[in-house]
């Protein structure tokens, strides 16, 4: 085929390995996804290790190894805040959210969605919550995985050289990578994706730390100046002032809104969902503290892969235009190893999109069968025609997300970004009230959610404010307000709903 004509062969042959061991972990599974709770949540069964790899390469996703070393690239040590924000948000995540969440999902009569946790907690028969949720699940999961998608069409384009003038070979790169990520998921659910995740975790971590190095030892006669003489050399005319600084250039709002990002961590269903799947509340301590060591080590190699990409690349007179500089990670690879260790480091960007899309194409597919489908169309579903719904779900959810991949409007970072506010001031306050506030009333958490995700939308995309202050913090803050206010305003709950958050902090609270 001529879409192939021009890739490195031991590039394309080590991609299709490790493509194929992904399919093949999918069809390993199938038969082990029976049952609802098997295939949203993998029964309840996973390690600490499976747990903790998981969320965290299903956190990341592109952005790790294409849109964070992007924008060093591009500006410098002033990203690092960013990072520094992700690592305190995840440690406060499992510090906080965790355990409690795994024993409520589990009292409020075993929940295996976020929604229907929502729905059990105030033991309602209401469908309002699930119906509202879903709604939010969708519309920011569909600009989530479009980010998977465009970072697969941008991968794919390097490792086929393809042109990017060619838009018929720029599409089929996108419909490439959708389709090997439909696969697995639609194959084999939560424990396909699981364990996916667990391999595609260790290979990022393997290649993010070994390539800051190999550009090291790679850059003649390395001294930590030359990263600040990288400063003078402008990309595309910009300015790059305070380069290697993490305050010059940095206003104080700019530090806050990236600092912010810290808030997302406690409204990420595909994050949420590993705490739930996780086999015993006690193994969360060890599943965390794998989890923070992860990404504290990924996110300083990512933003260290941008710095010390340009210093290498300046020295050897290349400059990246705008619109290569989320390609850093590629470009850098395939210019310092040889093909199938190109084709290994490659894989690991395949990996970091794959571990992140297929966890929210598999929520996404959840919150559209368990808690829109059985709840308005059909009640008396079974699980086998549940999961059936999910996996039709997983396909029309990944085309229509293709078809938005196709034409992006935003840069990898600019969509992750708009998702993660989304979740984060929707979700976030939510399921804090609800782990740790017994007057927190159902009306209360759904105006909060609506409240939280409303202003994410208003301030990013018609007052176009995210250059003030990241949407998330406006946002986060309005859904705490509004949540406490309606809850407070809105009678106390049963006397049924207190005792059961009082059963679920009881045992959160025994000591091991």
């Amino acid at each position: 085929m001529d879409f192939f004509k021009n890739a490195d062969v031991d590039v394309l042959v080590t991609f299709a390995v490790y493509l194929l061991m992904m399919i093949g972990i999918g069809l390993y599974f199938t038969k082990r996804s029976k049952k609802m709770s098997e295939y949203f949540l993998a029964g309840r069964q996973l390690n600490s290790w499976v747990t903790a790899m998981s969320a965290q390469a299903s956190d990341m996703s592109g952005w790790l190894l294409m849109g964070l070393p992007g924008a060093a690239y591009a500006s410098g040590m002033g990203n690092y805040w960013i990072a520094i924000g992700l690592a305190i948000g995840t440690l406060l995540n499992w510090v906080f959210v965790a355990k409690r969440l795994r024993r409520f999902t589990e009292v409020a009569g075993d929940s295996i969605t976020i929604p229907q946790y929502f729905q059990n907690r105030f033991k309602t028969d209401s469908p309002v919550v699930r119906v509202v949720c879903a709604a939010v699940i969708f519309v920011f999961f569909l600009v989530y995985t479009t980010s998977a998608f465009v970072s697969g069409g941008k991968l794919f384009q390097i490792v086929f050289n393809i042109d990017s003038t060619n838009e018929t070979y720029v599409k089929a790169a996108v419909i490439i990578s959708a389709v090997i990520i439909i696969s697995y998921t639609f194959l084999g659910g939560f424990y396909a994706v699981a364990w996916t995740d667990f391999i595609q975790g260790m290979l990022m971590i393997m290649a993010i730390v070994a390539l800051p190095i190999a550009l090291v030892n790679s850059i003649s006669n390395f001294s930590p100046e030359m990263i600040t003489a990288t400063q003078k050399i402008a990309a595309e005319g910009a300015s790059t002032a305070g380069y290697a600084s993490m305050f010059e250039g940095r206003s104080a709002n700019a530090i806050i809104s990236d600092l912010a990002w810290a808030l997302g961590y406690f409204g990420m269903p595909h994050i949420l969902v590993r705490f739930m799947a996780i086999k015993d509340s006690k193994m969360v301590k060890k599943s965390g503290i794998i989890a923070v060591v992860w990404v504290i080590i990924s996110l300083t190699a990512a933003v260290l892969i941008g710095i010390l990409g340009r210093v290498y690349l300046d020295s050897i007179g290349v400059t990246l235009s705008a619109g290569e500089q989320e390609l850093i990670f590629i470009k850098v690879v395939k210019d310092l190893f040889p093909g199938v260790l190109a084709g290994i480091f490659l894989s690991a960007v395949l990996a970091s999109i794959m571990s992140t899309a297929d966890s929210q194409l598999l929520v996404t597919a959840s919150a559209v069968a368990n808690d829109f489908y059985s709840v308005v169309i059909n009640k008396k579903a079974t699980d086998k025609q549940l999961m059936w719904v999910s996996r039709i779900a997983v396909i029309v959810i990944s085309v229509i997300a293709c078809i938005l991949a196709l034409n992006p409007n935003d840069s990898i970072m600019g969509i992750v970004s708009n998702a993660w506010a989304g979740f984060g001031a929707a979700f976030g306050p939510a399921i804090l009230f609800s782990l740790y506030w017994k007057r927190v009333t159902l009306k209360g958490t759904v105006s909060g959610i609506i409240a939280g995700g409303g202003m994410v939308l208003l301030w990013s995309n018609i007052l176009h404010l995210d250059g003030v202050l990241y949407s998330i913090v406006p946002g986060f803050a309005l859904s705490c307000i509004v949540t406490v206010v309606v809850s407070l305003i809105d009678k106390a709950p049963d006397t049924e709903v207190q005792e059961l958050f009082d059963e679920a902090v009881s045992d959160d609270t025994v000591k091991e």
